[in-house]
């Protein structure tokens, strides 16, 4: 049996736009239910969920169960909650190949990253594979071989000091793609809650086309479409399109609200 293939990765290499859906409700059967609905990626999130490595394994198998049948996969991202080496080693382990790291603010901080990504002679991650489902319990015989080839690292570049560093980051050998965090790159900026901000804006456009001049792959999250299709057409690749919480909140609250002439609008304060 031959190591999965990251069609994910493939895509990008490829130059195809991918469309994600945040995933925070940090649940296996939510996931499940997801990975049906035909997006490219979901990004099941361990930074601002309450996610652990168990949890997270729960949705990866979620989503890998919701294949069967279908002709077009889902692919799953997940963000770390912090770019630790050992942390990284047990996201692996238990089957992701695409990990995004926030808060990547230095090419000395991407290098570790990459180090941190792949199996020596190339990196440091721990050998542990006969406990480890990516190899599917060394079922995979040549996983240790093929490994590092399908692993997919992207970085958060969401400070001054990151795009300030950008040019140095995206260069950094290794890294597949970068990822802008319009909030906290506005808070960073001085303009918190105002991602729309026209400087905010105009910084967002310029490290899109510098991450494209160094020959990687850029990707945001946008909530809504003349924004998505706005970074699309600037060149992003990776792009999340919404979060799996507010499309919750809001269904519910229209839902309500034909029923309830008092009921809050999905724009209401608490949304």
């Amino acid at each position: 049996m031959q190591t999965p293939l990251n069609t994910f990765k493939q895509a990008l290499q490829a130059g195809q736009p991918q469309i994600g859906l945040w995933v925070g409700l940090a649940d296996g059967y939510a996931a499940e239910m997801l990975a049906g609905a035909g997006y490219d990626w979901l990004l099941i999130d361990g930074e601002h969920a309450p996610n652990d490595v168990r949890s997270v394994l729960a949705q990866l198998q979620g989503i890998s169960s919701a294949w069967s049948g279908l002709a077009h996969r889902s692919q799953p991202v997940v963000r770390v909650p912090v770019g630790e080496t050992a942390l990284i080693k047990q996201y692996l382990d238990i089957g992701a190949q695409t990990l995004l790291v926030p808060m990547v603010d230095t090419p000395e901080q991407a290098a570790r990253l990459v180090q941190a990504m792949r199996y020596p002679p190339e990196g440091v991650r721990g050998i542990g594979s006969s406990l480890a489902r990516a190899s599917r319990w060394q079922s995979y015989p040549k996983y240790l071989n093929e490994a590092n080839a399908q692993t997919c690292l992207l970085v958060q570049a969401e400070t001054v000091e990151a795009l300030k560093n950008l040019d140095a980051i995206a260069a950094t050998p290794g890294i597949d793609g970068v990822f802008i965090g319009p909030a906290d790159l506005s808070a960073s900026m001085g303009l918190i809650g105002q991602p729309g901000h026209p400087e905010v804006q105009a910084a967002i456009a310029d490290a899109i086309a510098r991450i494209r001049k160094a020959g990687k792959v850029p990707g945001i999250l946008s909530t809504t479409e003349e924004q998505a299709r706005k970074w699309l057409a600037a060149g992003a690749l990776f792009v999340a399109v919404g979060v799996d919480t507010a499309l919750l909140v809001a269904a519910a609250k229209q839902l309500l609200a034909r029923y309830k002439k008092d009921a809050p609008g999905p724009d209401a304060p608490g949304y």
